[in-house]
């Protein structure tokens, strides 16, 4: 197995072959400066409605590239190979959650169209640049990530809740992590949500629906941003007969870079 030291100062090439090579966890603060994206790959018969489910919730499900049907590399990874350089997956036939692999390459088809969507792991360098401490990374945990009552725009067959990701933030500094998140769009931007859980319909945020339940120190505020997890709910709601997406935390590190994203 790679053995890497310093997780944010591995390469995103050296990163990915850590993963290949066996390597599980998730991938908050490994290759500082450089974006990490959502995975899901469905069969090409399915693959318009969730591009078209993309382009109508574009806060919670941004594209960064979209891999043609069977292709298992691109761009954003080059030399790398989308079944294998994640650290860990999620299949599922028929909506039904039915393996957690470190490698898709048995569950592989040539219809599967990979796409590729920006993830607010991307943004969180430039937080913590800002002086805004990262709950998750600090505590050694997954981060927390929650359904919500709100119904994201369907599309064709493909229909779903937002999902979002959840950071606790000092009060004092929520109007910085909202304007630093804001100038990257393309990986969620801004948050959706400040404060009270239950207006989004999340009753214990000790109980995320993915990743793990972080503490909230005293004067902190629960700070929610839209979540790339939300087409893997969509997913298990419309059910489609087989989808392959990243296990939630457990991201694809790209190429590119986190300066990419950044607007104005």
């Amino acid at each position: 197995m790679s053995r890497i030291a310093d997780r944010g100062a591995a390469t995103p090439a050296e990163a990915r072959a850590a993963f290949r090579d066996g390597l599980v966890e998730p991938t908050s603060g490994w290759s500082r400066g450089y974006a990490q994206a959502n995975v899901l790959a469905i069969p090409r018969e399915q693959a318009f409605d969730l591009l078209l489910f993309a382009q109508r919730n574009p806060k919670s499900c941004p594209i960064l590239s979209v891999l043609e049907p069977g292709e298992t590399t691109g761009p954003l990874l080059a030399g790398g190979d989308i079944r294998t350089d994640v650290p860990k997956y999620t299949v599922y036939r028929d909506g039904e959650k039915v393996d957690e692999p470190t490698d898709i390459t048995g569950h592989w088809r040539d219809d599967l169209v990979t796409f590729l969507i920006g993830c607010s792991f991307t943004f969180e360098a430039a937080l913590q640049d800002g002086g805004v401490r990262i709950a998750h990374i600090d505590q050694g945990v997954n981060v927390p990530m929650f359904r919500t009552n709100r119904e994201c725009a369907p599309a064709g067959a493909m229909s779903g809740p937002l999902v979002v990701s959840m950071r606790p933030v000092p009060a004092a500094q929520v109007a910085d992590a909202v304007r630093i998140t804001s100038r990257y769009p393309a990986v969620h931007g801004a948050p959706v949500h400040i404060g009270n859980p239950d207006e989004l319909g999340i009753s214990d945020l000790g109980a995320p629906d993915f990743g793990e339940a972080v503490r909230i120190p005293e004067g902190h505020l629960p700070v929610f941003w839209a979540c790339g997890v939300t087409p893997q709910a969509a997913v298990m709601r419309s059910r489609p007969p087989l989808a392959i997406g990243h296990a939630p935390g457990h991201m694809l590190i790209t190429d590119a870079r986190d300066s990419d994203y950044l607007v104005p």
